[in-house]
């Protein structure tokens, strides 16, 4: 039985005639494809006893269908489903042929690529790592001369491998960059739901080439699923425009963009050079941004650059205008919070109870975190603009080698990155879900229960609210100490997960560098609005819901006898869990109240802002009504900038909310991880936070 055929695909030119005459011998056979009247030929390549087909496809520079060559080749491979294909690669313009390879890595099957002209390359001043190449696309990469006859056995025996089963040369998968993964994942799961489009066309595959707007894959999709499909294409629809009016340029072009930054980062990865060649404007930023010793000072530079924006237009530049004056956004937002307060004053001693809730239930608690859109607005600003330019993927770029000594791979910053890890402003739920792209499930799960430890937007109001109140005049310094600290937390999770519970090989990826593009201030806007917009719903739902079950929890029962605010809250059913828990939390600085608060961001990080306005709104006096939480943090004698140091660093690192544990469970399988993911980083947290408390506390 023969074991399959192997094909050879590459770009004219590449050697490909070479290699096919040095596997088989002259015996050949020449053939046209069907209903065209391109060639391919075939023979029968003799190794080991066994007697396989090789079928030498017409040389073509892409998959793309649009001549008669790029016809065949991809027909013929999609069609006749060939159990390994070899990629002949030209050593001395790899980028141009590494376009092709990209697309063939795209349908999935076993390939081995033949890094040929390796001597021509070398002449040219071009010097190739072929195992730190193999490394990256997940293939064996052999250097070759075909037309001499070097590397032919080694081909051969790497192909027979795969054929027998001996070895696996799966590509690994490809990243398309920010807005477009994203979609190419939600399609993939579309298409896998029907089972006529699963039986030999790889899923992901199609959905690449339905955004790409590929004729042919629509054809064949409405051709094998004719009475299935008209729900898919109306998803396939929406993904394209939302790509196309986010990034404001055609679908099919960012694809196309996105596969030659790949090219682009691979070349950066494993050639070096000494031939002087002309550098586009993308190679001479890329020369300074991605340099070993100057790119991560770059970053540090840009995340400085972010919160000091932040802070500096949100909080401290005035420019709204307000009664004759002007207000920064953040006080502006204040101050119609406590123009709200005032209103119903006349309620408190009438209602009591209704002043209560409205007051310290909805003003107190959800108005806290409202107060913080304008912080959240221009730090998602900031993000987008640079998601847009290109910058992101140097950050992933910069940080992939480091980072791997931690068990860590290129994706996995990907995933910290969408989560918040670039400065602040991510989510951890869609960054666990980027780990789908991972090959390996212990990088993905290593990944998971570590990405938890940025510095998603729920904590930055948390972070700026008790900054304004102990760090006024080192805003920026604290946020960069904040971000520190959670990256080297979670290398640090990563690195002892690694050598404990997830033992295991690490998997590269293919490291995407897309051109630099200026940001278009729509897409840039939109983008923004549609965060802020998401955060400003949950404030006004999942905050306001969990916000007044913890008011009642604060407010019921009331002592019998009359007594002052405090007594008040500590008799309740929240006072009364917090107070159970204050001889534990006491070693971190946390207080009863505080104890309270950190329950409810259980549930969702910004929970703990508004709980804590909450608290305090129904201790104040009528003074107090009409100040910030900040001010009134800043003037109690029971709070320092040590004890708002460790309650920051406890919200950071401290159980995962909610939604991110659901979909920990979803993603790994198990609730047993979604369990210990909780745990350990609360565990984790607190052991930080008393290390701080404690030692702050010596040294002031």
């Amino acid at each position: 039985m023969s074991p399959g055929k192997i094909v050879i695909a590459g770009n004219p030119n590449a050697g490909k005639t070479c290699l096919f005459n040095a596997l088989t011998g002259s015996a050949q056979q020449v053939s046209n494809y069907p209903g065209v009247t391109v060639e391919f030929k075939s023979s029968v390549m003799r190794w080991q006893g066994h007697r396989v087909t090789v079928v030498d496809l017409p040389g073509t520079y892409s998959l793309t269908a649009y001549s008669q060559e790029e016809l065949v080749a991809r027909n013929y491979i999609l069609d006749e489903h060939p159990a390994v294909i070899v990629n002949v690669v030209d050593a001395s313009n790899l980028e141009r042929n590494l376009y092709l390879s990209i697309q063939l890595m795209e349908i999935g099957i076993p390939m081995v690529i033949a890094l040929n002209m390796v001597d021509t390359a070398e002449r040219r001043g071009y010097k190739i790592d072929a195992e730190t190449l193999s490394r990256l696309l997940g293939v064996p990469v052999i250097p070759t001369i075909a037309c001499r006859g070097k590397g032919i056995d080694e081909i051969a025996a790497a192909s027979m491998a795969i054929l027998l089963d001996k070895e696996q040369a799966r590509p690994a998968p490809l990243s398309y960059g920010h807005g477009v993964d994203d979609e190419v994942l939600a399609l993939t799961e579309e298409i896998r739901k029907i089972p006529a489009l699963n039986t030999h066309l790889s899923p992901a595959w199609l959905a690449v080439k339905v955004l790409e707007k590929d004729e042919r894959a629509v054809e064949e999709i409405k051709k094998r699923a004719p009475e299935e499909t008209a729900e898919l294409f109306l998803k396939i629809e929406d993904a394209v425009r939302r790509i196309e009016r986010h990034f404001n340029a055609d679908a099919s072009t960012l694809v196309a963009e996105h596969r030659y930054g790949i090219a682009s980062g691979l070349v950066k990865r494993c050639v070096t050079f000494n031939a002087k060649a002309r550098r586009d404007i993308t190679e001479q930023l890329d020369l300074i941004i991605c340099n070993r010793i100057i790119g991560p000072i770059i970053l540090l530079l840009v995340v400085a650059a972010l919160f000091f924006w932040v802070f500096k237009v949100s909080d401290e530049w005035k420019w709204i205008p307000w009664f004759g004056g002007f207000q920064s956004p953040t006080h502006f937002m204040e101050s119609l919070f406590l123009s709200l307060a005032a209103l119903i004053a006349p309620l408190k001693n009438s209602m009591p109870m209704l002043h209560s809730l409205l007051n310290d239930g909805i003003i107190g608690g959800v108005g806290g975190v409202m107060s913080f859109v304008p912080l959240i607005f221009s730090m998602f600003l900031f993000v987008a603009a640079l998601e847009d330019s290109g910058y992101i993927a140097r950050v992933a770029f910069i940080l992939d080698r480091p980072l791997r000594i931690f068990g860590l791979q290129g994706k996995s910053i990907l995933a910290f990155i969408v989560a918040g890890g670039l400065g602040a402003g991510g989510c951890a739920v869609p960054g666990i879900m980027s780990t789908r792209t991972m090959r390996e499930d212990r990088d993905r799960l290593v990944t998971m229960l570590v990405t938890p430890f940025m510095n998603c937007g729920a904590k930055m109001p948390v972070y700026a609210m008790l900054i304004a109140a102990f760090f006024p005049n080192n805003r920026t310094l604290v946020m960069m100490i904040l971000w520190a600290l959670s990256w080297l937390t979670a290398l640090a999770a990563a690195w002892i997960l690694r050598r404990t519970l997830v033992r295991g090989e690490q998997m590269p990826f293919v490291m995407e560098l897309p051109p630099y593009h200026m940001p278009v201030l729509r897409g840039v806007l939109r983008h923004t609005w549609e965060r802020t917009w998401m955060y400003m719903k949950k404030a006004g739902t999942v905050i306001l819901a969990i916000n007044l079950v913890l008011w009642a929890l604060m407010y019921f029962p009331h002592p019998a006898e009359e007594t002052n605010p405090e007594e008040k809250l500590a008799y309740s059913y929240a006072g009364r869990a917090g107070k159970a828990l204050e001889p534990i939390s006491r070693a971190a600085g946390f207080d009863w109240r505080t104890n309270i608060a950190l329950i409810g961001g259980f549930a969702a990080k910004e929970v703990v802002l508004g709980v804590l306005g909450t608290a305090y709104s129904l201790e104040n006096t009528d003074e107090e009504n009409y100040l910030s939480l900040s001010e009134q943090l800043a003037k109690r004698s029971d709070w320092n900038p040590v004890r708002a140091f460790a309650l920051m660093v406890f919200v950071m690192l401290y159980a995962p909310c909610l939604v991110t544990i659901a979909v920990i469970r979803r993603e790994s399988g198990s609730w047993k991880w979604a369990l210990f993911s909780t745990v350990y980083s609360t565990a984790f947290a607190f052991i930080l936070a008393i290390a701080f408390y404690r030692i702050g506390s010596l040294l002031i």
